[in-house]
């Protein structure tokens, strides 16, 4: 057997068994992954459902009442109050115990009955971007169709032909027909806790061995540093992988995330961007003298990675100026990945860009942490 095989070996077994020793350290690795996953992927939930609601009916009457109960029917709106008057609502929404109000005035049956055209005005809160423009799609939404069979309605008790719509829709949603808030995220959140876990877990180990003096011992022997580097990084790469399959059963399993696309993709595009995620880990490492420099360089690193990333806001939404650096982020690509393989059943030549991207900046970083390492081996 050549001698650098048998060198990078060894040191691989060591460092399998000083991290298999370290109970912390394998609990970071697996449990750790696991335990937020199953937390983030049932606090994180995009879906607006049971909104707050007051209703002012100062008209009280039949079709005010109709109204009331045919726009509260759904699950997006859940009634919480009746209340006497405008300023009552006001202070609820204030005051926060109510996000949309609804305010009938008191002529709003006379105003259907004579075809003038009645209102409904609609308070909605407007500190939760997300919960009050899907309160007032709903409210738009149900005002339209009733608007429209009322009219109807009005029309074939007159003996008339009820007008018909001109354009009428109907969707379909592919790969999320239920528009699961879990389906989408639990990827993501997948790529964001691997990067969590191997850039800090790897910036903190090298920095713990060169502060209790491991490293320069295993630095004054035989062994190349490309090979030393080498051993450090195969056992959390082997890690990782575990880490994305058991993420990808939690996914499917507990959270209903399809296995549509090819799994073998998704484990070359998880070994490039490991190695994106361990060579940053590594080069926080040379640049830092201790545990707590190497924990503050990963979450410089880690924090800007998953805002920038697509996972949790979409990049679309963010300054064009802002949008450039995420072409930088290898977490977007993975994400891309997971996301179009698992639940578009993506293939390579839809997803050769991410995986050529992935393995470019693991190739780049690594080469980078390569030569620092080098030099600090020196």
């Amino acid at each position: 057997m050549h001698p650098l095989v048998v060198q990078y070996r060894a040191v691989v077994v060591k460092e399998v068994r000083q991290t298999a020793r370290d109970r912390r350290v394998m609990a970071l690795l697996t449990l750790a992954p696991l335990i937020q996953l199953f937390m983030l992927g049932f606090a994180v939930n995009f879906d607006v459902r049971h909104v707050p609601t007051v209703v002012v009916d100062r008209d009280k009457t039949a079709e005010s009442r109709a109204y009331a109960r045919g726009q509260l029917a759904g699950d997006t709106l859940s009634l919480t109050a009746q209340l006497p008057d405008e300023t009552a609502a006001a202070e609820a929404l204030e005051q926060g115990k109510a996000s949309v109000a609804l305010i009938f005035p008191p002529d709003f049956q006379k105003d259907l009955l004579r075809g003038e055209g009645a209102q409904v005005q609609a308070l909605v809160d407007g500190s939760d971007p997300t919960r009050s423009s899907v309160a007032a799609t709903a409210v738009a939404q149900y005002s339209l169709l009733r608007a429209t069979r009322m009219l109807r309605e009005q029309a074939q008790s007159q003996g008339l032909t009820p007008p018909r719509t001109p354009v009428e829709l109907v969707p379909r949603v592919l790969y999320n027909p239920e528009l699961s808030t879990s389906v989408y995220v639990v990827p993501g959140i997948a790529a964001m806790l691997l990067l969590i876990v191997t850039t800090i877990i790897m910036a903190m180990g090298l920095a713990r061995e060169r502060e209790t003096g491991t490293l320069e011992q295993l630095q004054v022997t035989p062994l190349r540093p490309g090979i030393l580097m080498a051993g450090k990084v195969t056992p959390f790469l082997l890690i990782g992988l575990v880490d994305v399959g058991l993420a990808l059963s939690v996914g499917a399993w507990v959270f209903g995330v399809p296995l549509r696309g090819s799994l073998l993709l998704v484990a070359v595009a998880t070994l490039f961007y490991l190695l994106s995620t361990l060579s940053v880990g590594l080069l926080i490492a040379t640049v830092s003298r201790t545990q707590q420099q190497a924990f503050v360089g990963g979450f410089l690193f880690v924090l800007p990675a998953v805002l920038l990333s697509g996972v949790m806001s979409p990049i679309r939404a963010m300054p064009d100026w802002l949008a450039w650096l995420t072409y930088l982020n290898p977490v977007r690509y993975y994400a891309e990945v997971l996301r179009g393989v698992l639940l578009k059943n993506a293939g390579l030549w839809d997803l050769w860009r991410q995986v050529l991207l992935l393995a470019l900046f693991g190739a780049v970083m690594m080469a980078v942490a390569a030569r620092r390492f080098r030099k600090t081996s020196a």
